[in-house]
C-alpha cells in the first residue's frame, strides 16, 4: 500500500517568537522544516511527501523542495489552518481528492521534530503494515500529576504513562472517517484535540492505536533554548545518523 508522509508545518509557532514561523529557523545549516522534510525524502518506506505550510509560503516551499533541490518525494505543498487539526483536515482532503476510493497509509510528523530517524519511521511504515493506527512515543521518566486550582489530585501510575511524539499513522479511510466524526460533534471546539491519536481513540474507540518507540533525540523544538539542544544532539549523533 503507499506510503505518505505529511510534514505539517502550518503554524506560526508563537510561542518561540520572532518575525519568521518557527519551522523556518535555521539548525545546523538548514530550516527545521528541511531537516523534517528530508528524513521522510531518505526513508525507503515513503513513497510521497506533502508539505503543509502557511498558506502565504506556500509559492516559497514549493520553489524550495524541486528535484533539483534533492525533493525527488514532494509531490504537494497545500496551505494549512489555523490550528494543527485545521491544517490536517486539509492535508486529508487533498490527499482524499488525489487517491479516490483507493486507500493508502499516511504518516502525520510535526516539522517542529526536526531528528525524527530512519528507525522510527521505518518502525512506523512496517508496524502500518498490520495496524490501521499508530503512534509513537517514549516512557515518562518523570512522575505525573492531576492538577486542578493549583492541588494535586491524582498521580497515575508511572508505568503506564509516555510522551506522544510524531510521526503518527493511519489508513486514510481511518483519519478520515474519524475527522468526519469529530466536524460531526458540535461539542469538538470545546473539548479540541491536540493530535490525531486523541480524535481516532475519541471517535473511533473500537480502532487500536498501536505504540512505536520513540526516541529522546526526537525532541520538539517549542522554544529557542530548544534549538541549542538539538544542535548539542546533532553534533553527538554517529556520522551515519547526520542525515536523519
Amino acid at each position: 500500500m503507499r506510503m505518505v508522509a505529511v510534514v505539517l508545518a502550518g503554524g506560526s509557532g508563537h510561542r518561540f517568537g520572532g518575525d519568521r514561523p518557527k519551522q523556518l529557523r535555521v539548525l545546523a545549516g538548514r530550516t527545521l522544516l528541511e531537516h523534517s522534510v528530508a528524513a521522510f525524502e531518505q526513508a525507503p518506506g515513503v513513497d510521497a511527501i506533502t508539505v503543509v505550510m502557511p498558506s502565504d509560503l506556500v509559492a516559497e516551499a514549493r520553489d524550495s523542495f524541486t528535484p533539483a533541490a534533492g525533493y525527488h518525494k514532494v509531490t504537494g505543498v497545500i496551505g494549512g489552518g489555523v490550528t494543527r487539526t485545521d491544517s490536517t483536515r486539509r492535508a486529508i482532503a487533498a490527499l482524499s481528492a488525489i487517491h479516490g476510493d483507493a486507500d493508502c497509509n499516511v504518516l502525520f510528523h510535526d516539522a517542529a521534530r526536526p531528528l525524527v530517524d530512519q528507525r522510527i519511521i521505518a518502525d512506523c511504515v512496517r508496524t502500518l503494515g498490520t495496524d490501521q493506527a499508530i503512534g509513537v512515543a517514549v516512557p515518562s521518566s518523570d512522575t505525573i500529576v492531576e492538577v486542578s486550582d493549583g492541588v494535586v489530585t491524582g498521580m497515575p501510575r508511572r508505568d503506564a504513562l509516555a510522551r506522544c511524539q510524531t510521526p503518527q499513522g493511519f489508513r486514510l479511510s481511518v483519519i478520515r472517517r474519524a475527522y468526519q466524526l469529530a466536524d460531526a460533534d458540535h461539542a469538538f471546539g470545546q473539548r479540541p484535540a491536540t493530535d490525531d491519536c486523541g480524535i481516532v481513540l475519541r471517535y473511533l474507540p473500537d480502532v487500536p492505536v498501536r505504540l512505536v518507540p520513540g526516541s529522546e533525540r526526537n525532541i520538539k523544538i517549542t522554544y529557542p533554548d530548544d534549538l541549542h539542544v538539538a544542535e548539542t544532539l546533532l553534533r553527538q549523533a554517529q556520522p551515519a545518523d547526520r542525515n536523519a
